[in-house]
């Protein structure tokens, strides 16, 4: 991976944002990096649908849905380490929890992993918390008035 970090951020996501000055934008690669391998890393040909590699482990019985629920939590652990809000980590939470219980099912499972692609959506949660909260200070502090009294 080469090149600036936010132009691959903001290709991996259909909408525009900035990310907030003071964020680790290496743990948010690291992060894109994680939501791409699991939900994303090949192109289905003749489509426009990728597939990464969670449906892959979810066809290994017990072990490989365990193993990609723990590789999950990695997105989720991040987030919370970079101030994501209490709210927002149990919609991640979420998000991982129905991943790999609905994934545990036989067949179906992977179909589900294919399509609902949890650590893309917690890498999109985890930065609009981030974006919204920079954006409330950024309020806050112009909001503020100063009158001098003598």
């Amino acid at each position: 991976m080469t090149g600036n970090t936010d132009d691959s951020i903001e290709d991996a996501f259909d909408g525009d944002f900035e990310l907030p000055p003071g964020v680790d934008e290496a743990a948010i690669e690291r992060m894109r990096t994680v939501a791409r391998i699991f939900d994303d890393l090949v192109r289905v040909p003749g489509t426009d649908f990728r597939v990464g590699i969670d449906p892959l482990l979810g066809a290994i019985p017990v072990v490989g849905d365990a193993l990609s629920a723990g590789l999950s939590l990695y997105v989720v652990l991040e987030s919370a380490r970079l101030g994501v809000s209490f709210t927002t980590l149990l919609r991640m939470l979420a998000n991982v929890t129905l991943d790999t219980a609905l994934g545990s099912i036989p067949v179906v499972g992977s179909v589900f992993d294919a399509v609902w692609k949890a650590n893309k959506r917690n890498l999109e949660l985890a930065i609009e918390d981030l974006t919204a909260e920079a954006e409330r200070r950024g309020r806050d502090e112009r909001e503020a008035v100063v009158i001098e009294v003598e």
